[in-house]
């Protein structure tokens, strides 16, 4: 099955070649695999590629569109964790801290082995949260202590509530002995909550969304005008067979996750990426040093730190983890293109992005598909690279073209 499209050359990619994605995403909604998808990639500040495909709302025929409302899950760290080195660097907090000086309960948090719940070595901190090396696991990790977490996000605690409940169960590792994704972020959250003196929306709104103008990012949809907006699943497309469905952003909720909470829009979160790709930097302003932002896009658990990683990780080989983003450590061990210095995320809900300060480039696909968001990703990746045939590549293809006309 084949949708030819026709799409431009532009910064030094081959427009035939990007077709391949229209293509590609034409027929996935075609064939029933995905509702609908947006995406925009930028190099350089000139826009390569800006798609919608699809539907937002399937059973109800609504076409996708740019300001579609999508829940981008765990894309919320990020934003945390650069709000949370936004404090460190007014000194209302510093990474080495003990988790126990905001969520009090900490201080008495044990670990799990194999002899029965120990103390542990040193106390869990504020870089073991934006690294995920705390100890702490997320429900569906498995284990001794993904059980214990069973029922933890029940009846829509408060962050302070929720990092109690945490801080009470017991820790799976050593703290800053293991790489272990985890509800770290969402602990994180409350961290945050407790160094500003308010609310974690209040903060993200205060100091990244109401400056970069992020008007339609937030941890729920309140007005009921904008809920015809939100992107929805197909209603069987779960995170796992008998898994939850997505949460229902039209409610405020007491919990605002900081790893997995927020809902945006493309135009929304591509101004986030901006700020990331200028290294902390956008429009004159600037919201964290060039510095502070390599900081956090540099790998945190590499050889030297010793931290292991557990077998199936979610973390891809090839990769390593900065501070709340992975980095690419090199080309070769993953199964996709990309560049060294490479970071970003992605949501389980099925929406990724990618920032790649060598080419200047970055990139955002959403989607409402938790079934496809590994795939897509590593096919988008794939054909974006062999359209990026560089300027001299481009100027013989159009010459050939010519030629064959």
């Amino acid at each position: 099955m084949s949708i030819d499209t026709e799409v431009a050359d532009v910064a030094g990619f081959s427009g035939a070649r990007l077709a391949r994605i229209d293509n590609f995403f034409n027929v996935e909604v075609a064939r029933g695999a995905v509702p609908g998808a947006v995406l925009h990639v930028e190099r350089a500040g000139e826009v390569v590629m800006r798609r919608v495909w699809g539907y937002r709302n399937r059973a109800a025929g609504t076409p996708m569109t740019t300001d579609s409302i999508f829940r981008i899950y765990s894309m919320t760290k990020p934003m945390v964790s650069f709000v949370t080195l936004m404090l460190a660097a007014e000194g209302r907090l510093y990474l080495d801290q003990p988790i126990a000086d905001f969520v009090p309960a900490f201080a008495y948090v044990r670990v799990l082995a194999d002899d029965g719940r120990v103390s542990p070595r040193r106390a869990p901190t504020i870089h073991d949260l934006l690294r995920h090396t705390a100890g702490l696991v997320y429900e569906r990790n498995g284990g001794p202590v993904a059980e214990l977490y069973a029922g933890v996000m029940d009846g829509d605690p408060t962050n302070e509530a929720f990092a109690d409940r945490i801080a009470r169960l017991p820790l799976a590792h050593q703290p800053g002995t293991v790489w272990e994704y985890s509800h770290a972020t969402d602990v994180l959250g409350r961290v945050v909550e407790v160094a500003a003196g308010r609310s974690l929306s209040g903060v993200l709104r205060q100091r990244l969304l109401e400056p970069l103008g992020m008007a339609d990012t937030g941890f729920s949809v309140p007005r009921d005008e904008d809920h015809a907006r939100i992107a929805e699943p197909f209603p069987d497309d779960r995170f796992s067979e008998n898994g939850p469905p997505m949460f229902n952003p039209r409610k405020p909720r007491a919990f605002e996750a900081g790893g997995m909470g927020l809902v945006s829009t493309l135009d929304d979160y591509a101004r986030f990426c901006r700020l990331l790709l200028e290294e902390g930097t956008l429009d004159g302003r600037t919201y964290l040093s060039r510095e502070m932002l390599r900081f956090m896009a540099s790998d945190h658990v590499g050889p030297e730190t010793g931290i292991t990683r557990l077998p199936g990780s979610i973390l891809d080989p090839g990769f390593g983890f900065g501070l709340g983003v992975s980095v690419r450590l090199g080309r070769g061990a993953v199964p996709a293109p990309g560049s060294k210095g490479e970071f970003g995320w992605s949501g389980i809900g099925g929406t990724y992005f990618w920032i790649d300060p060598r080419d200047e480039t970055f990139g955002i696909l959403l989607t409402q598909s938790p079934r496809q968001r590994s795939r897509h990703r590593m096919i988008l990746r794939t054909m974006l690279a062999d359209a990026d045939v560089g300027a001299r590549a481009l100027k013989a293809e159009r010459k050939r073209a010519k030629q064959e006309a």
